[in-house]
C-alpha cells in the first residue's frame, strides 16, 4: 500500500527521487478509520497531514449550532487542519472520516525533514499547498459569482459521484445553501 502511494504522489503532484521514497517509507504511517471518526476537534492542535488511499472526509465547522462543511478530500488527495498544521495554533475546525477510509499520516516535523534534505519533497510540498490553494479559491469564486444550482452543477463536473459518498446536509452546507433548495435543484419537478 505504501509504495502505491509512491506512484500516486509521483503522477498526481510531482515525482520523488530514490533517496526521498526509501526515507518516506520508512517514516510513514498507515492508519485506518471507521466512518464517522473526528480526526482533528476544534481548538485541537495538529501536526498531521493526511493523504487518503481510501475513502473520503471533509473539514467543517460548527458556527452557532450549525455544521458547515468547507473542504471535502477523496482518494489520493490532503487533507489537514491546516490553520494549527501552518501555525501551530489551535484548529478552528473538525475533520471528518465519512466513509471507512485508509490514510497516510505525515506529521508536520517528518514533512519538515525531508522538505530539509530533499528539494524533490519539497517541490512536492508546495504543488500540493498550491493545488489546496487555488481549490479553495475555486469554491470562493463559485460562491461568490454563480447562483445555487450552478454550483452544484460545477461540484458535480468536478465529483459526478459526490452524492454517493457524502451526506446531502454536508454537500448543501459546503455550497453554501440549505438542504431545501439543494433538494428542490436536485429534483426539480418537484417544485410548486
Amino acid at each position: 500500500m505504501k509504495e502505491e502511494l509512491l506512484k500516486i504522489i509521483s503522477q498526481t503532484y510531482a515525482p520523488l527521487s530514490t533517496a526521498c521514497q526509501q526515507e518516506l517509507l520508512e517514516q510513514m504511517k498507515v492508519s485506518s478509520y471507521e466512518k464517522g471518526t473526528i480526526l482533528v476537534r476544534e481548538g485541537q492542535y495538529s501536526d498531521k497531514s493526511f493523504f487518503i488511499l481510501q475513502g473520503c472526509a471533509r473539514a467543517f465547522y460548527l458556527n452557532d449550532g450549525r455544521d458547515i462543511s468547507d473542504w471535502f478530500a477523496f482518494e489520493n488527495e490532503f487533507v489537514s487542519a491546516i490553520v494549527s498544521f501552518f501555525t501551530n495554533q489551535p484548529s478552528p475546525h473538525y475533520i471528518e472520516v465519512l466513509e471507512d477510509a485508509v490514510v497516510i499520516e505525515l506529521t508536520r516535523t517528518l514533512i519538515d525533514d525531508l522538505a530539509g534534505k530533499y528539494h524533490d519533497f519539497e517541490h512536492l510540498v508546495r504543488v500540493v499547498v498550491t493545488k489546496t490553494m487555488l481549490a479553495q479559491r475555486e469554491r470562493i469564486s463559485s460562491i461568490l459569482f454563480h447562483t445555487a444550482e450552478e454550483r452544484y452543477q460545477l461540484l458535480l463536473a468536478i465529483r459526478p459521484d459526490i452524492v454517493n459518498r457524502v451526506p446531502l446536509m454536508h454537500i448543501a452546507s459546503y455550497l453554501g445553501i440549505t438542504l431545501e433548495t439543494l433538494s428542490r435543484i436536485r429534483h426539480p419537478k418537484k417544485r410548486i
